[in-house]
């Protein structure tokens, strides 16, 4: 065991996730587009993966999701019981399913972003690119699996409370996907490049 290596990277995976609480407590973490706000609460999740691995990233996904839980639950909205067991709207309430909702797509994304950092890397691509199909399967990773959930487990309710009919909850949830989970994929591929391009030299001399 090599505790000074294992003590740098857990000194790297606090600093990650310190990021992690602030995007997810500040306007820090969402950028406006003008038609949507993409949210950058993932980057740390992605970077994480990418530099200290698959369990890391995995960790900090978890991190992300007990925090998602948390703002839903301490300033919800009308579908922050998607997310929130103690969160109700009316008669809905949420339940043991909101949790997966919120925590397992977050843990996914690290897995996710680590192994298709891993396979752009098997393929030779450039750094750059690499960083960037990391940050956009971590960012559609969090996107297609939470909304998915939430059309698995929350259908009826979640079209109640937004004033839709079940049948019409699938085209919603697609609109979603394309209006907002592609621009925010592609605003992660940007921001996870440039950091990571800033940063490798960090965690080179640091691990």
């Amino acid at each position: 065991m090599n505790v000074k290596s294992d003590t740098k990277k857990l000194t790297l995976l606090s600093v990650l996730l310190a990021i992690e609480i602030i995007l997810s407590y500040t306007p820090l973490g969402f950028i406006p587009l003008g038609f949507m706000n993409a949210t950058t609460s993932h980057i740390p999740v992605i970077i994480g993966a990418i530099f200290l691995g698959p369990i890391a990233g995995g960790g900090l996904g978890l991190a992300f999701g007990i925090l998602s839980v948390i703002r839903a639950t301490a300033t919800p909205i009308v579908t922050s019981f998607v997310f929130s067991p103690f969160v109700s709207v009316g008669e809905i309430s949420g339940n043991f399913y909101s949790l997966v909702i919120a925590i397992v797509p977050r843990i996914l994304i690290g897995v996710f972003s680590y192994y298709a950092y891993a396979y752009c890397s098997k393929l030779k691509m450039k750094d750059s690119l690499r960083y960037a199909v990391a940050g956009i399967v971590g960012s559609m990773t969090n996107t297609i699996f939470v909304m998915s959930f939430i059309y698995i487990f929350f259908a009826k309710p979640y079209a109640s409370v937004l004033g839709l009919e079940v049948s019409a909850l699938f085209g919603f949830i697609m609109g979603i996907v394309g209006m907002n989970g592609i621009p925010e994929a592609i605003v992660a591929s940007i921001i996870v490049s440039m950091l990571c391009k800033i940063l490798m030299p960090i965690f080179k001399k640091v691990l």
